[in-house]
């Protein structure tokens, strides 16, 4: 029997709702024969947008993809705290939404600007003593986590519809947008949670163009194949 051609390079996904990243991974997988497959960044199954999808000698560059700076656009609704601090979860807190001023608005998401220590959620895959954070969640254990220094580069308030907000945000690996929609919340004093998320720039990727979750279930094979970036292209495009 005739192996599968290898493919090495990247392919940008566009997620969609109400599936993991690793089932992305697994349709690929699938569709190109090869179990030499990874991903660069987690999306929450509600959430969409861009998934770096790592295919062959691709997966020698995943650290590398992963550590760039990521954009997202998403709402927050204002006045109700979830468990896991998306709309995924359960409503944990309510409480009335005052009618905020933009002024008090831009001034809740700039105290969220720039440097500054972020709790990363339990509902996460960061581990403690060896066990994901989110395994222990779901047995119902809150545990101390290590704040960590994060970065936004840049933020825009899109839409102001109370008790939802809509924003884009630029920042650094290893941000919690889950998280910064919580703290937003606390600063306004009403609580709220992230009801929606797309990702939409990973490093020089964007979703624009990205391969659907429904084109990679359905188009041949070789179409596929065609829309994997090549690491040469890769590494020009990162300008190394």
């Amino acid at each position: 029997m005739k192996l599968p051609t290898p493919y090495d390079g990247v392919l940008l996904i566009d997620k969609a709702a109400g599936m993991t990243s690793h089932d992305v991974v697994a349709i690929v997988r699938n569709r190109l024969q090869t179990q030499k497959v990874g991903h660069c960044g987690t999306l929450d199954p509600f959430a969409t947008g861009l998934l770096l999808i790592v295919v062959g000698r691709g997966t020698k560059i995943q650290d590398l993809l992963m550590s760039e700076d990521k954009e997202y656009v998403g709402t927050i609704r204002l006045g109700e705290v979830t468990d896991t601090q998306d709309r995924d979860g359960e409503i944990v807190e309510t409480n009335p939404v005052a009618d905020f001023t933009h002024a008090q608005i831009e001034a809740a998401f700039a105290k969220y600007h720039g440097d500054f220590y972020q709790t990363p959620p339990m509902v996460s895959a960061i581990k403690k003593d060896g066990v994901p954070l989110y395994k222990l969640a779901r047995a119902g254990k809150v545990v101390e986590r290590e704040p960590r220094l994060v970065h936004v580069y840049a933020h825009e308030i899109q839409t102001v519809h109370l008790p939802e907000i809509g924003f884009r945000v630029i920042c650094s690996k290893g941000f919690y947008v889950r998280t910064y929609a919580h703290d937003l919340g606390q600063e306004l004093g009403c609580g709220a949670h992230l009801s929606s998320l797309r990702r939409t720039k990973s490093g020089r990727f964007t979703v624009h163009g990205a391969v659907t979750v429904e084109e990679l279930k359905t188009n041949p094979r070789e179409s596929i194949v065609a829309r994997i970036i090549s690491l040469p292209d890769i590494s020009r495009m990162r300008g190394a």
